[in-house]
């Protein structure tokens, strides 16, 4: 029985898969490592990849015919 192929990864549009960065704050502690903060992409939270398309499309038709 051959392998299924696994569903090809959507990679985010706002980021380009580099989810994360690293942030210098341009200074050093006291062992002389630069001091930085790191930065997730906001539309991906930090995965680098978006859901499936049915997941957006599912969640964009609930929010637009929900009742109220």
């Amino acid at each position: 029985m051959a392998q299924p192929t696994p569903a090809p990864v959507r990679i985010c549009p706002s980021c380009d898969g580099f989810a994360s960065a690293a942030i210098t704050l341009g200074g050093r502690d006291q062992n002389g490592n630069r001091r930085t903060i790191t930065a997730h992409c906001r539309t991906c939270r930090g995965t680098g990849t978006t859901p499936p398309l049915r997941t957006l499309l599912d969640t964009a038709a609930t929010a637009a015919f929900t009742r109220r």
